[in-house]
């Protein structure tokens, strides 16, 4: 069974930066994605960034290009998302997601159209204006 475990959330001012870690363990299969989403209460969860093995394998929302970058480390098992100049939209609880299989998946393709299928408890981010 998959687990993440998320970590790195808080509260920040507007300009500020975080980063999110989520550590995974229990994969089967050795081809797989992981995520970032992000929901607030009342909204529907959206994809923020998602990597594969490879590094040029990375997708992110147009809303964060050029503010996040997403890495993994392997031999860690551990995804970073590290979210620079933080606005006050961003804030929202931030959820880590992966996605396994014996062929790869598309991790370059927007995450909330894959079916991601574990899930993390997820870490809040606030961003105050």
């Amino acid at each position: 069974q998959v687990q993440l475990v998320e970590s790195g959330g808080g509260s920040v001012q507007a300009g500020g930066s975080l980063r999110l870690s989520c550590r995974a363990s229990g994969f089967t299969y050795s081809r797989r994605c992981m995520a970032w989403f992000r929901q607030a209460p009342g909204k529907e969860r959206e994809g923020v960034a998602a990597i594969g093995d490879g590094a040029s394998d990375t997708w992110y929302a147009e809303s964060v290009k050029g503010r996040f970058t997403i890495s993994l480390d392997n031999a860690k098992n551990t995804v970073y998302l590290q979210m620079n100049s933080l606005k006050a939209e961003d804030t929202d609880m931030y959820v880590c997601a992966s996605i396994q299989g014996s062929v790869a998946p598309p991790c370059h393709e927007d995450p909330g159209t894959l079916g991601y299928n574990y899930w993390g408890q997820g870490t809040q981010v606030t961003v105050s204006a």
